[in-house]
């Protein structure tokens, strides 16, 4: 069985000579700022030498690349204007009360 850690996102990165660190954070469940949004909590840290960064930086340029090919996923740069303002039309119309989609 292997471990798994599920990460919101990326809190920070910190390079220093050689070694970068990479910190994970998620979402509180009880902690709140003062818009009532979730903390992002730091969670574990993955420390790695910058060729294997950049390895795994070119990696998920690739996987990123296969998502928008997909469709799954949009880049902000590829969106027309009239398919921007079709967007921010239908995001006016419909409010979501979490603050994670807002």
């Amino acid at each position: 069985m292997s471990n798994e850690l599920y990460a919101d996102g990326i809190g920070e990165i910190t390079i220093t000579g050689t070694i970068v660190r990479i910190d994970l954070m998620s979402l509180s469940a009880t902690d709140r700022d003062a818009n009532n949004n979730p903390k992002p909590v730091f969670r574990q840290r993955i420390i790695m030498p910058v060729d294997a960064f950049a390895n795994a930086v070119d990696l998920m340029q690739k996987a990123l690349g296969g998502l928008v090919e997909a469709g799954a996923v949009r880049r902000i740069g590829d969106t027309s204007t009239a398919a921007a303002a079709d967007i921010q039309s239908v995001q006016a119309g419909a409010s979501n009360a979490s603050p994670n989609f807002n």
